[in-house]
C-alpha cells in the first residue's frame, strides 16, 4: 500500500460533461464532482494528476498544499 504523502490538490468543475464522451463524464464522477462550482480536495497523486489532465477542458486548480 503507498504512504500518504499529505499533500492535497483542490481542483473545481467549470465546464458541463453535457455532450461530453461517456469516459469524462467517469473521469469527473471518479474525481468526486458532478456539479458546476463543485470544489473537491483530493490526494495529490499520479492517478489524480492523470485524470485532472483527462479533463482539464472541464475542471481547474483551485490550490495545491
Amino acid at each position: 500500500m503507498a504512504k500518504k504523502s499529505g499533500k492535497t490538490i483542490t481542483v473545481e468543475q467549470i465546464g458541463s460533461p453535457i455532450r461530453r464522451p461517456g469516459d469524462q463524464r467517469a473521469t469527473l464522477i471518479g474525481l468526486g464532482l458532478n456539479k458546476m462550482h463543485k470544489k473537491r480536495t483530493l490526494e495529490d497523486t499520479p492517478a489524480v494528476r492523470g485524470m485532472i489532465t483527462k479533463v482539464q477542458h472541464l475542471v481547474r486548480v483551485v490550490e495545491e498544499n
